[in-house]
């Protein structure tokens, strides 16, 4: 067999030319990353050391999320390089292909290569029974870390040792850019942890020293002029696998595409992007999001809105006096009910030295409603656990959305009313397209839900409209400006605490 590749660019060939345990390359849509770990994959099968009958054995499992994308992508890559020629092609799940062929020297290659979709459950169990010597991870955003783990464990176990054992063994790995909350940023170091995971949860996404990383320049840049303002897009000189593509491809792929999907798939920038419909069509992040991380203003009330359930969140806001909000921190709690997320909240105020600060806390007002197994609701729990919060003066989705969406487009002496802090990265990736209107096809229609999708975006998007709520924007947007005091909007509600707030200060302090 003979093959005629050459590396598409130098991050390619540093990626080639690694032996790290696991390696990841992340580019561009048509930057040959693919390819390469094709080429990897039969590469280390070529340089296997041959076993006392002069045959070089190898097995590699190749990863897919979805069963389609296996057979129309994966599955296609591969044999545009390595076809029936070499060895048959079995295509009966799971799809093999059995490769056979002898080299100059007298040895022959046995490379069994298994292609899996992980989609289903029984073939999550089937790679955890396989012996292999490596594992290629074909779009690794679309896999989930336990994927990857679980891949970690079953890599050189094949050939035996009585055989001669594997003279490298481990993982590869290719991808798009994922979204800034993804493990891939996180271990690659190129983007923080949300400040919302725990200290135990950081350090399992702690890069081991055996694990690299490798980032492909993107296709294309912003084209901006001197004041910062975007003009469109051009190309990158240093974008890989350049001689291999038509010179106007990129050009032509952008058309008709959102700033989201240029940033993810042309540009490799980190990039939440679905499929479904952004609830907010004005959120701009260059005009939205501060250049820095911000902090609470002195002397201003902060308020802290609350959604229940099993993954609850806080947003935390400020409302100055000119009608701009800030919001400077998130959190989004994992599997936890009200009394442990008090204690977070709690924990987060005094970490962050916030003490001195008044606070006004805003629920989901179906956190008054009573759970079929507890007598105690969500704002009974908050309560016990020292946290005085109350229900938003509204439930309504329109309203609620409408608060928010007011805000954006407000402008006050100049500058935008909304600003978020970079930190609250869950939340910006919502704005972009996270928090979403799912899409549906209906007789060969496209339409969206009426409803945005509940999703790990929609939480903390939640928690900000009863903020927002309770800060007096659904009065706003219901009855125009300057109707009533926001503060009415949260005390007037009905609340079966009111004894309990009776003995309180009316400031509403946290107690720490």
């Amino acid at each position: 067999m003979k093959l005629d590749y050459t590396p598409p660019g130098p991050v390619a060939k540093a990626f080639l030319k690694d032996d790290s345990f696991l390696r990841g390359i992340r580019g561009p849509v048509g930057s040959g990353k693919s390819v390469a770990c094709c080429m990897e994959i039969m590469r280390r099968a070529i340089q296997q050391r041959p076993n006392k009958q002069n045959i070089r054995k190898t097995r590699w499992a190749v990863i897919r999320n979805t069963n389609p994308q296996l057979k129309t992508t994966t599955i296609k890559t591969w044999r545009d390089w390595f076809s029936d020629d070499i060895g048959r092609f079995v295509w009966s799940p799971p799809y093999t292909h059995l490769v056979n062929f002898s080299l100059g020297d007298g040895t022959i290659v046995e490379c069994e290569v298994i292609f899996l979709a992980l989609d289903k459950q029984e073939d999550v169990k089937k790679l955890l029974s396989l012996e292999l010597t490596g594992a290629f991870i074909n779009e690794a955003r679309e896999i989930p870390k336990s994927i990857v783990d679980a891949c970690t464990m079953r890599c050189g176990r094949f050939p035996s040792m009585r055989d001669g054992g594997p003279s490298w063994f481990g993982v590869i790995m290719d991808t798009n850019a994922p979204d800034e909350t993804h493990w891939w940023g996180i271990m690659a170091g190129e983007v923080p942890p949300p400040e919302y995971m725990s200290q135990e949860e950081k350090l399992l996404l702690v890069k081991p020293d055996d694990w690299t990383f490798f980032t492909q320049e993107g296709a294309m840049k912003e084209d901006r002029d001197k004041n910062g303002i975007f003009l469109g897009y051009k190309r990158n000189s240093k974008a890989e696998n350049q001689e291999n593509l038509q010179k106007d491809y990129y050009d032509k792929i952008i058309l008709g595409k959102s700033q989201q999907w240029v940033k993810v798939y042309v540009l490799n920038q980190y990039q939440a992007l679905l499929d479904g419909k952004p609830v907010y069509q004005s959120f701009n992040k260059e005009q939205h999001v501060a250049k820095s991380p911000l902090t609470p203003i002195d002397g201003k009330e902060i308020l802290v809105g609350i959604d229940f359930g099993r993954t609850p969140s806080a947003a935390f806001c400020q409302q100055l006096h000119s009608g701009k909000w800030i919001i400077f921190h998130e959190i989004i709690g994992q599997n936890m009910g009200a009394g442990r997320f008090a204690d977070i909240l709690k924990r987060e105020i005094h970490k962050n030295g916030w003490e001195k600060h008044e606070f006004r806390f805003i629920g989901d007002p179906a956190g008054n409603q009573m759970a079929q197994t507890s007598e105690q609701t969500p704002f009974m729990i908050l309560r016990a656990n020292g946290i005085s919060a109350y229900p938003a003066p509204s439930n309504d989705v329109t309203i609620r959305i409408e608060s928010v969406e007011s805000v954006l487009n407000r402008m006050v002496d100049g500058y935008p009313a909304f600003c978020v802090s970079p930190t609250c990265q869950v939340l910006i990736s919502g704005f972009e397209g996270g928090y979403e209107y799912k899409r549906q096809y209906h007789m060969g229609n496209e339409r969206y839900e009426e409803k945005p999708n509940k999703n790990r975006f929609s939480h903390i998007h939640d928690a900000l409209q009863y903020a927002f709520l309770g800060g007096g924007e659904g009065v706003k947007v219901t009855h125009g400006f300057g109707k009533r005091s926001p503060h009415t909007t949260v005390n007037r509600v009905g609340n079966p605490f009111s004894r309990m707030k009776s003995r309180r200060s009316r400031s509403n302090f946290v107690r720490l």
